[in-house]
């Protein structure tokens, strides 16, 4: 079964990714025509160009026909379970193309010589990594491994972002991506629009999931009830956070349809889930059947159809997904009256033995015989059955669709046999309402851990792509008999916290601020604040070759202007992060002052913390103390041991 489906599910792609090519080339074909048409002022090739123009729309419309039927598929995506049971609506995944960062990190810019100072091919195995991540991610398989590889690329576009993506700046990284329902490309050179094509598929692969379990059994109904849940919180999510999509199928119209679409598929999951529960107890009562008629009722009674038939989607939506849903409403509702009439139809004396509150206040109303209401009930049932049957017959693509035909079938005549035995009919208006409600689950990034791919670069907290830097400066600390005149603080990297005016640090160039990276030749990016002060102490009779940073200043990292141009949005499609222009940023030594996104992982920690008894967090510093520095009594003997080790609140 698995092999069946996953042979099925890569035919599926491969047509696919060959009609999304087909639709960007007459695209292509089609832009230059029409420019051609708008250039030229001859007669004759006006003509030739129109005449060709008809040729290429009917092309086109072809081609996004048979995109159509593939999208109307559905049944590849299904359980082969022996017992009939309504399919239900899948995505297809996005296309993309391969995207190359060796040449905008590497070769042609050379971003990490130029921002990092470090020699760009000693990292060609992370960005070769990188690459291989995103080429399994173009292809992930319907299953938990697919999903937890979706993640795991979404997460590392983070430290990407962080890396390589300043504000000031673009990389030219150009990013393909197919719309998922029409085929039309799109290019982006955000990394906005990466990640939102990467999290609609991480949805789309959800609802593959869901519609392929078996839910004839209870098992099966709550696995496709979780992830129907999570894939309407995925696109939820995309559809919060992302705005200005160059797709359709990431717009906002677009995104909410979907998002009801899988509530109300949700809410199918848990009808068939209370259907199957009754049916496994035995339990034939009024009780359980008046609420199969609720859970019916509430099905029917919010159907995506509207979001559907708004004017931007109704030419956008494949002509079976309205069908389905139209189909399934009247379902539904032919249900809802099926199970109200069994609550009605029972027996005088079993209803005066149950004594049952809702099925009297339900019977009140019309005070006539309870037969009647029950005649009246599944006369409206067979009514609605017929209608669904005859929407299933209008769509071309449903009739090659033997397990929705044989449902119907089987509803209509449970309905129709159930129908024959009374003799009268009266008129139903239902009044009922359901007590289940669905709920989505919004994706839990944190589930995947991720490694930064670039960590030799060091900590995110300096060594960032937003952060300006100054030049590296390479000092050489002799080795005196007194101190060197510095305190150092915290670690990963190590702060200059302070430089004694006049001491050994100052007159070989540090500066209060500095960062220190290596001793030595050994790197102390990512070094603790021990290692660096024991480098700094062991230091040879030649002295200490240590290698600082230094960060600019806030003001320092704006761009000084900006052409009316480059004032607008650096693409259609951003994270919708609150900016406030002129807000004071308070930072201590080591932090960047950079806000966190609600959208990204946590941030990493760059200073070593300790906790004292009295509850208060408190910041390891040292230092090292330089005897030119402090003027003593002559009469003052001086200290033990140059280095001495104080604590300071943070």
């Amino acid at each position: 079964l698995t092999d069946g489906i996953l042979s099925s599910g890569l035919l599926k792609k491969g047509s696919r990714a060959r009609i999304n090519q087909q639709i960007n080339k007459e695209m292509r074909m089609r832009a230059g025509a029409e420019n051609l048409f708008r250039a030229t002022t001859n007669t004759k090739v006006k003509e030739t160009v129109a005449l060709e123009l008809s040729y290429v729309n009917s092309s086109l419309q072809l081609l996004k026909e048979e995109l159509e039927d593939l999208n109307s598929n559905v049944e590849v995506y299904q359980t082969e379970s022996e017992a009939a049971k309504a399919p239900m609506i899948p995505l297809g995944l996005k296309e993309t193309k391969e995207a190359d960062f060796t040449a905008p990190i590497q070769v042609k810019t050379d971003f990490i010589c130029q921002h990092y100072g470090e020699d760009g091919s000693l990292y060609r195995e992370e960005i070769r990594e990188l690459m291989d991540l995103r080429q399994a991610m173009r292809t992930p398989s319907r299953n938990q491994t697919g999903l937890d590889l979706l993640m795991e690329y979404y997460n590392q576009l983070y430290y990407l972002d962080q890396r390589f993506f300043p504000p000031h700046r673009n990389l030219g990284v150009h990013f393909h991506w197919y719309d998922s329902l029409t085929g039309v490309p799109s290019c982006q050179r955000a990394l906005a629009f990466e990640k939102g094509s990467v999290l609609f598929n991480l949805g789309a692969l959800y609802t593959q999931i869901g519609a392929r379990q078996d839910r004839t059994t209870a098992a099966g109904i709550q696995r496709a009830i979780d992830a129907f849940q999570r894939a309407a919180g995925a696109l939820n999510y995309l559809k919060e956070n992302f705005s200005n999509a160059p797709s359709l199928d990431m717009s906002g119209p677009a995104l909410c349809m979907l998002v009801r679409l899988m509530v109300a598929q949700v809410q199918e999951c848990a009808f068939e889930s209370l259907a199957l529960g009754g049916a496994r107890d035995g339990d034939a009562s009024s009780t359980s059947s008046l609420r199969l008629a609720q859970e019916a009722a509430r099905v029917s009674a919010r159907p995506p159809r509207q979001s559907m038939s708004q004017p931007l989607m109704k030419d956008y939506v494949p002509f079976s997904w309205t069908s389905m849903v139209q189909v399934k409403v009247e379902h539904f509702r032919a249900l809802s009256h099926y199970f109200a009439a069994k609550v009605l139809i029972r027996s005088t004396a079993e209803r005066k033995k149950e004594k049952n509150a809702s099925v009297c206040s339900l019977c009140a109303k019309w005070r006539s015989s309870i037969a009647l209401e029950g005649k009246a009930h599944l006369r409206h049932a067979v009514m609605r059955h017929e209608e669904a049957m005859r929407l299933h017959g209008v769509c071309k693509s449903f009739r090659k669709m033997d397990i929705l035909q044989d449902v119907l079938a089987a509803t209509h005549k449970r309905s129709l046999d159930k129908y024959s035995e009374l003799d009268r009919e009266d008129d139903f208006d239902p009044t009922l309402e359901a007590r289940q409600k669905p709920d989505i689950a919004p994706p839990n990034f944190a589930a995947v851990r991720v490694a930064d791919i670039f960590r030799r670069l060091g900590p995110l907290s300096v060594f960032c792509g937003h952060t300006r830097r100054g030049p590296a400066r390479s000092v050489c600390l002799p080795r005196t008999e007194g101190g060197l005149g510095l305190t150092l603080r915290g670690d990963s990297p190590v702060l200059v916290a302070g430089v004694a005016a006049g001491g050994c640090a100052a007159e070989a160039g540090l500066r209060e601020g500095d960062y220190i990276v290596s001793v030595d030749g050994r790197d102390c990016k990512w070094a603790k604040h021990a290692e660096v002060v024991s480098l700094l102490q062991n230091r040879d009779v030649k002295g200490a070759r240590v290698a600082v940073v230094a960060l600019l200043s806030h003001d320092a990292q704006r761009p000084t202007s900006r052409s009316a141009k480059g004032r607008g949005p650096a693409s259609f499609l951003n994270w919708n992060r609150k900016k406030r222009e002129g807000a004071r940023t308070h930072r201590r030594p080591g932090n960047t002052g950079l806000r966190r996104s609600h959208l990204e992982p946590g941030p990493v920690a760059v200073t070593r913390a300790r906790t004292d008894g009295t509850e208060k967090r408190r910041l390891e510093t040292t230092t090292l103390q330089s005897s030119r520095s402090f003027q003593r009594p002559a009469d003052q003997k001086p200290p033990a041991s140059t280095l001495t080790h104080t604590v300071n609140a943070q």
